[in-house]
C-alpha cells in the first residue's frame, strides 16, 4: 500500500506510470505490504479464472517472497510503479519500500522489478499468452 500521496498518469516508461503527489525526502517510506489492503492470489487458482484476469494478474502482480506459491497485487496505484535499473525506489526490503532519493511532486515514480521478483526478464510482448500458461494441475475454465 502505497503510504505517499499519488496520481496515475501517461509514462515515458511504459503505457501509465505512478507519480508523487506531493514532496518525498530521501530515506522516507513509501510503501508497506498490507495484507488488508493487497491481495493475495493463491497460483493453484490461476487455472480457474477467466482468461481476462488471468492476463491482468500476469501484467501486475509479483511472487510474494515469503509465502511460496502466493502472488501479490496492489490494488492501489503502487500497480502501475514501472521498472527502472536506475530507480528512485528501494524494494529490497519484501515488504517495504523507501525513497532512494528526494522525490519531486509530479515526478515518476520508479523501482527495480529484480527486488522483489528475482524470476521477472522483462514484459513479453503478448503478455495475454503467459497468462494463457496453465499451472500443473490446474483446470482450465
Amino acid at each position: 500500500m502505497l503510504l505517499i500521496s499519488t496520481y496515475v498518469a501517461p509514462s515515458s516508461i511504459e503505457g501509465l506510470g505512478v507519480y508523487s503527489d506531493e514532496y518525498v525526502p530521501c530515506g522516507s517510506l513509501i510503501w508497506s505490504l498490507n495484507p488488508k489492503f493487497d491481495v493475495f492470489v493463491n497460483e493453484i487458482e490461476l487455472g480457474s479464472l477467466p482468461a481476462h484476469v488471468r492476463s491482468y494478474i500476469a501484467r501486475y502482480s509479483y511472487p510474494h517472497l515469503e509465502m511460496p506459491g502466493c502472488r501479490v497485487i496492489d490494488v492501489d496505484n503502487g500497480k502501475y510503479m514501472n521498472h527502472s535499473l536506475a530507480p528512485n525506489t528501494d524494494f529490497r526490503i519484501f515488504d517495504k519500500g523507501y525513497a532512494l532519493a528526494d522525490i519531486a511532486r509530479g515526478e515518476e515514480i520508479t523501482c527495480n522489478y529484480h527486488e522483489f521478483d528475482p524470476d521477472f526478464v522483462g514484459f513479453m510482448p503478448d503478455i495475454a499468452a503467459a497468462a494463457r500458461v496453465q499451472p500443473l494441475n490446474a483446470t482450465a475454465p
